[in-house]
């Protein structure tokens, strides 16, 4: 039984739910989009049920990159795409809220422009020095 039974990534990791898994191992599943921004993107997302990158434990910070690595290689060449976007949200723009890597193929000119973010400059190099301390004093925390 899943998890978290309301979770629909949780459902897909206890074969609950369906999906067109690519890989699957003890701590893992990665599964096909079923709302893809391309053909072959593919979400990784851990068993247990973690929310944000924010909750992933610290011994399973390295398996899950590297496997996320491996994916981007096999999404690159098994799409024949030229590179790959990969990326994470943490709970705003998180449709299911699991923690979970995109891996979307890309080729040049395919249309994807603007994807996420419009770009929003310092107002001054002040501004600019004060975010940087303000992360730098939450990393210290």
């Amino acid at each position: 039984m899943a998890d978290h039974p309301d979770c629909l990534f949780c459902r897909i990791a206890t074969g609950e739910a369906e999906a067109e898994i690519v890989h699957s191992d003890d701590d893992h599943v990665a599964f096909l989009d079923i709302r893809p921004v391309f053909a072959g993107h593919t979400l990784l997302v851990p068993r247990i049920h973690i929310e944000t990158l924010e909750e992933l434990p610290a011994g399973a910070i390295e398996p899950y990159f590297a496997l996320g690595k491996r994916l981007t290689t096999a999404v690159r060449e098994g799409m024949g795409s030229v590179g790959t976007f990969v990326a994470i949200n943490n709970r705003v723009s998180q449709s299911v809220p699991h923690l979970h890597l995109h891996i979307v193929p890309r080729r040049p000119k395919d249309g994807l422009r603007g994807f996420f973010w419009p770009r929003n400059p310092y107002e001054d190099e002040a501004q600019m020095r004060e975010a940087g301390a303000a992360i730098r004093s939450a990393l210290k925390g």
